[in-house]
């Protein structure tokens, strides 16, 4: 059982000597410290350090921010990945700016109901910018809790999650962001996924894994499901004035993203149907690649088109253009296309 007390004591003190510098702890405005939160979902903090700087030196207030378009702040984005994160912080600023003034609520259900704000990231916000008792819940904290505890219980029920803000509420009464903070760089400097460094936890010393010698064995969380991996062409059509093809995408994932012509590898390939015209491609890839998302994989190969098309002979749809190769900063592509954009400059 814990000593609550020294077991917090001996964590915060721990992690004031040791938190590793980051620049949105060194504010207490909530819209930097939310858009941290944001940045770091599925994202390392080594990448989001660079982003966040040029983010916030874009857009240094919530008013530049809601007034922006879409496509610019994607801009921004691009390369971080996982893109609904930015258009829901988008939405929800603008929510914040036309609802709330331009001051983001401090009452963490008013937060709450805002577009893309999670448990997690309400709790993260609000205990940290407003000091509202709230117990912030991510992988670090459940690997660290259920060492903590011995604790076998699944870490991807949500009956666990709930579970674990119920027990660590009585430790965020008080410095509740602080506790919070400590509790994830802990998870992430010291009681790691694998190898954890248990000779040098501020808090072995109330571990009953460590003591039990389950440390490699917890947290304990369900086989993910496989993922599902889908064959993807893309086409590289360069027209007669040495510009590319590039379109707009408009289906849910990546929505609003440029890419060059991708269709699904089924066999019946759309992309001479979509431009009204019939361009030979040589039949062996130029290039392959992968790219991950969090249920799917698209396994991509490249095909060029044999030779360079005349602009005045095909019909663009709408969501169309075609694009310089020294314009490409005018356009957001994912990172799928931005390696295939990097490899038509390598072999320009």
């Amino acid at each position: 059982m814990l000593n609550k007390s020294q077991f917090k004591n001996n964590l915060v003190t721990w992690f004031e000597e040791n938190q590793r510098q980051m620049p949105w702890r060194e504010t207490t405005n909530p819209y930097y410290i939310w858009l941290s939160e944001v940045m770091l979902q599925q994202t390392q903090v080594k990448t989001v350090i660079d982003y966040y700087h040029k983010f916030i030196s874009r857009f240094p207030t919530i008013y530049e921010l809601s007034k922006a378009h879409e496509d610019e702040v994607l801009k921004y984005w691009e390369g971080l990945g996982y893109y609904s994160r930015a258009r829901n912080f988008h939405t929800a600023i603008k929510d914040v700016y036309e609802s709330y003034n331009g001051e983001v609520p401090d009452d963490p259900q008013l937060f709450g109901k805002l577009k893309g704000v999670g448990p997690y990231t309400q709790a993260a916000v609000m205990s940290i910018a407003f000091n509202k008792p709230l117990a912030t819940v991510d992988g670090n904290v459940f690997r660290v809790w259920s060492r903590l505890n011995n604790d076998d219980r699944d870490i991807k029920l949500q009956s666990t999650r709930k579970a674990f803000e119920n027990e660590l509420a009585p430790y965020v009464q008080e410095k509740a962001g602080t506790f919070n903070q400590a509790m994830m760089e802990l998870g992430a400097l010291i009681c790691t996924p694998k190898n954890a460094l248990c000779l040098f936890c501020p808090v072995q010393a109330h571990c009953e894994a460590f003591e039990q010698g389950t440390v490699e064995q917890l947290p304990v969380k369900t086989t993910q499901v496989k993922k599902k991996h889908i064959k993807q062409n893309v086409y590289i059509i360069k027209n007669t004035d040495g510009a590319y093809l590039i379109e707009k995408r408009t289906q849910r994932l990546l929505n609003n993203m440029w890419e060059f012509p991708m269709f699904e590898a089924t066999g019946d390939e759309s992309v001479n149907a979509q431009l009204s015209t019939n361009i030979q491609f040589q039949h062996k890839p130029v290039y392959s690649l992968k790219h991950q998302f969090t249920h799917i994989t698209w396994d991509i190969n490249v095909y060029l088109a044999k030779t360079q098309v005349n602009p005045q002979e095909v019909t663009l749809s709408e969501n169309m253009v075609w694009m310089k190769l020294e314009d490409r900063e005018n356009y957001n592509f994912p990172v799928s296309m931005s390696k295939i954009y990097k490899f038509l400059i390598t072999n320009s």
